[in-house]
């Protein structure tokens, strides 16, 4: 098997730290994506080179197995008891137990070449799993959605449900690395990394949100229209509401993760905006209600 240089792909050295693995990851995954280069397949097998790399690199346990082993690193144990097994048998042959031809190498009894030893048998190896990011808005989980993924050259089509969180892992079983000797595939690991560019704040299932009061209303109360994440509802505002009051709209906040229909709630906080720019009329007025309050 070739070996494959993963620290070379990601552009980083054999000492870089976790930090630094990250920071190239993500630089390059943004750079090769599949959904800003359609229809090129030299960044789609980059971005899967990409993907196999911050897999092994990322991970300190990989990385070191892959540090020793190259890019065999996931079969690193079964090397070693093969190596033992080997050792052992060359230790028993070389009593007369066995003849020295009888023991192929140990890696092509592993990958299937040309297996001359005793039982003949190709040990099955389950694939390598695949990491990948996925770039999403808080639009876009609001609403469970399909999105087609392009992965080591294969479209998936997957399911977003509503309510999925920033950071989330779900696993896509069978589509990571295939199988060595007929061994089942990995799976494939995607994270969601979510952006917010509204004005809303997510905690898990609720939202919050500031909304401005102007100074009239807030004192003689009224009505207020204001805008939920998907509609718009009207606020009755309660005479003298005080600067940082909260309110609770049930059930207008994020849906729940894979529970249908279900929603957090939305807390709305008042900001009362002082008037600014007052004509000599107004001025006038507000003296007269200052001393008024007297």
């Amino acid at each position: 098997m070739a070996f494959i240089d993963y620290y070379k792909i990601l552009g980083i050295s054999k000492t870089a730290n976790e930090a630094d693995i990250k920071k190239a990851y993500r630089k390059l995954a943004r750079k090769y994506h599949p959904d800003l280069n359609p229809n090129d397949k030299v960044a789609e097998k980059k971005f899967k080179e990409i993907n196999e790399a911050n897999e092994v690199l990322s991970h300190p346990e990989n990385r070191k197995k892959y540090d020793q082993y190259g890019e065999n690193w996931q079969h690193a144990e079964e090397f070693e008891k093969a190596k033992q097994q080997q050792q052992y048998k060359g230790s028993y042959a070389s009593s007369g137990g066995y003849a020295e031809q009888d023991f192929s190498d140990f890696f092509e009894h592993m990958f299937g070449g040309a297996s001359s030893g005793a039982s003949g048998r190709q040990v099955k190896f389950r694939g390598q799993d695949y990491n990948a990011e996925l770039q999403l808005t808080l639009q876009d989980v609001y609403t469970t959605h399909k999105r087609t993924l392009t992965v080591n050259n294969k479209n998936i089509r997957i399911t977003i449900p509503a309510g999925v969180e920033n950071g989330q892992i779900i696993k896509i079983k069978g589509h990571g690395g295939q199988g060595v000797n007929g061994g089942p595939n990995g799976d494939l690991y995607i994270q969601f990394s979510i952006s917010n560019p509204t004005n809303f704040k997510r905690d898990k299932n609720n939202l919050y949100v500031d909304v401005d009061l102007d100074l009239y209303t807030a004192i003689l109360g009224g009505e207020l229209t204001i805008d939920t994440f998907d509609s718009k509802v009207k606020l009755n505002i309660k005479p003298e509401t005080q600067n940082g009051t909260k309110v609770k709209l049930k059930g207008k906040g994020f849906p729940k993760y894979k529970k249908e229909n279900q929603f957090g709630d939305l807390y709305v906080t008042y900001h009362v905006k002082i008037p600014t720019n007052l004509t000599a009329k107004e001025k006038e007025l507000m003296n007269a209600l200052k001393n008024l309050r007297k």
